[in-house]
């Protein structure tokens, strides 16, 4: 399920918002320049679909999103765990931690969830905003806007990425991150299931 926490830097543990309205998420990111759409979802693609397939269950949603934001790059990323695979929990934590300190990039990070889901928090003056995205959600997080995301400890997603320039997903890591004072994608999971 898509939901928005919005915390005070200096109150993590006390939300100041929760809501899973996709009017309210899309209303309280728009207030800082974050695009957020939610798309209609094709049917699931399978597991051995490659990025072609994918790209083409949507293409009339890249084409747009592409003419509007200047991205000659489109990709699909996908993280499934693989039980036959002894190694996939290593390969799934490095992937996971590779972002889950605060960084920028110098354009903007637009991803597109097939399936799945991760959380984009972006921290914004004295707020960080949680944004816990699934299959249907579009989000745009505009250039130099300091972030960090995580996929749980059990990564399980397909993403379309979009890019202006070939090296748009290098990020710029803060030597201050904040990141490890926030709850994780599992703890706030396990908060809004709690709350239901």
């Amino acid at each position: 399920m898509t939901y928005l926490h919005v915390m005070s830097v200096d109150a993590p543990d006390r939300p100041r918002l929760r809501t899973q309205s996709p009017e309210r998420i899309r209303e309280e990111l728009a207030a800082i320049d974050v695009r957020f759409e939610r798309w209609s979802t094709t049917d699931p693609q399978p597991p051995g679909a490659d990025s072609d397939a994918v790209k083409d269950a949507y293409r009339s949603e890249i084409d747009r999103i592409s003419a509007q934001g200047g991205y000659r790059l489109v990709d699909v990323v996908r993280l499934h765990p693989d039980p036959s695979d002894p190694g996939w929990p290593d390969r799934a934590q490095k992937a996971r931690s590779a972002f889950l300190e605060e960084h920028f990039h110098t354009e903007d990070e637009v991803r597109f969830f097939v399936e799945g889901s991760g959380c984009f928090y972006l921290h914004v003056g004295n707020l960080v905003y949680a944004t816990v995205c699934t299959a249907g959600d579009l989000i745009s997080v505009p250039e130099r806007t300091v972030h960090w995301f995580d996929m749980g400890s059990r990564p399980r997603f397909t993403a379309i990425r979009f890019f202006q320039e070939e090296d748009g997903w290098v990020g710029e890591f803060l030597p201050d991150s904040i990141a490890g004072r926030f709850p994780s994608l599992d703890d706030l999971n396990a908060a809004v299931g709690a709350a239901a």
